[in-house]
């Protein structure tokens, strides 16, 4: 019985050394991710050096002030926290198809072009069977963020998938890793998140084409409604139109505005003053729909009053294919903050479970293999039977967030979540005139 022991002893010492790999794996796999832009945008709370007179009035979840021309972050506050991007996603969409269609080309849409348009998306008025100028399509999107716009161009790319699968591509090209698109237009669907980080990257990079600069700076356009009939549109960036109480803010070129009934609002600005042109993104303030173009405003003004005096906190980004350099890992510790249990984000890493779920499969390893060398040398099989099942009972689960959608219905209108940044009366579907 001694012997028995022994060579258990010995069978599950061996085994332990064979398991250490799979154990092993675990740490490896939580190893710290990269911290695009500097170690200090991965930290939650503001982020600013050598300035001071920040706007007090800032309950947004996420934003972030950056000088366009040298992508020094000047400040930001929780920057790369994973929100649901809204309309703002649509930046992405533009910055990887813009470029691949002639303005002047034209398109017959037809039924299938409109067939995936999720419920309650906003709409710019786009009807089977009429001839649109590429030109026409892309003022939908940017002006009246229609979703109707941005699935016709999605399907002459190819369709939605392929269409997917490239921003995703140009996402981590532009080394904007926050960003999981799911959708072309920035709908609200399960996992589709970004950060004010990548967004800014996109607006960045977007403006660098001067038809994304054209589009987005353009107030508004007449929209073909059959035959020779048009209908006028207008920018719904307030900051832009001067629109629902606010002034035109001085100097502003874009970029893009959103919203749901998830994502709140959202919008990516930019503006230039003194040769200077900055960029401030604004996620899910708490105040209304008036608010994020207030704080986007009020960073603004801070950014070109404060802004020189103001040492970097970290820095855009080069893209991988203009020569950028990927991203180094960040101190241990450090972006693991960057998102930490805020409500509306996703580790990128794999789950506290999983690690369990990992230490468990180890465990069952050394158990089932004690319980076969045992079997082998006992002749009394009930305490080999004892100790067979070792299953752990862990599940994984799931790492995104769920679109808190409630109702489905959007806040005061009684119909289904919009994509664009505008009170109920103002995200109406078509506008007619």
């Amino acid at each position: 019985m001694r012997d028995c022991s022994r060579l258990s002893r010995r069978a599950v010492l061996g085994l332990t050394a064979a398991a250490l790999p799979l154990s092993a794996a675990a740490p490896a796999a939580a190893a710290e991710p990269a911290v695009i832009g500097g170690e200090r945008l991965a930290r939650t709370g503001v982020q600013v050096r050598g300035a001071t007179g920040l706007p007090k009035k800032l309950d947004a979840r996420s934003w972030l002030v950056a000088d366009c021309e040298s992508g020094e972050v000047l400040a930001s506050f929780n920057a790369h926290r994973r929100l649901a991007p809204a309309s703002t996603l649509k930046m992405l969409f533009a910055d990887t198809v813009l470029a691949k269609f002639e303005r002047t080309d034209r398109h017959r849409v037809t039924d299938a072009d409109l067939a995936d348009i999720p419920a309650g998306s906003s709409l710019v008025g786009i009807k089977p069977g009429i001839t649109y100028t590429v030109e026409q399509l892309w003022q939908g999107v940017f002006l009246r963020s229609g979703n109707d716009a941005v699935h016709v161009l999605a399907h002459m790319n190819g369709g939605v998938a392929k269409t997917v699968a490239e921003m995703q591509a140009r996402a981590e090209d532009l080394q904007a890793l926050d960003t999981h698109v799911v959708s072309p237009d920035g709908f609200d669907h399960k996992g589709q998140l970004s950060s004010a980080y990548d967004l800014t990257l996109f607006a960045r990079h977007g403006l660098k084409d001067p038809d994304f600069r054209a589009y987005c700076g353009t107030r508004t356009a007449d929209f073909p409604a059959g035959g020779k009939k048009t209908f006028q549109i207008q920018n719904t960036d307030r900051l832009l139109t001067g629109a629902w109480g606010l002034g035109t803010y001085e100097g502003l070129i874009g970029v893009k505005n959103g919203y749901t009934s998830h994502a709140g609002n959202t919008f990516t600005g930019a503006a230039t003053r003194g040769g200077r042109t900055l960029l401030v993104t604004v996620m899910h303030p708490v105040a209304g729909s008036n608010a994020v173009y207030e704080q986007t405003a009020a960073l603004l003004d801070w950014g070109f009053a404060h802004g020189r005096s103001a040492q970097a906190v970290g820095a855009l980004v080069t893209p991988l294919s203009e020569g950028g350099a990927s991203a180094t890992p960040a101190p241990p510790g450090k972006a693991a903050k960057a998102a930490a249990g805020a409500p509306g984000t996703a580790s990128r890493g794999p789950s506290a479970l999983r690690l369990v779920e990992g230490g468990a499969g180890t465990a069952a390893l050394l158990g089932a293999g004690a319980w076969a060398l045992r079997r082998k040398l006992r002749s009394r099989t009930a305490a080999a039977t004892a100790g067979a099942d070792t299953d752990a009972g862990v599940t994984e689960t799931e790492t995104e967030t769920e679109p808190e959608r409630g109702s489905g219905r959007e806040r005061g209108s009684g119909r289904e979540p919009r994509d664009e940044s505008q009170s109920p009366r103002e995200s109406g579907g078509r506008h007619r005139r």
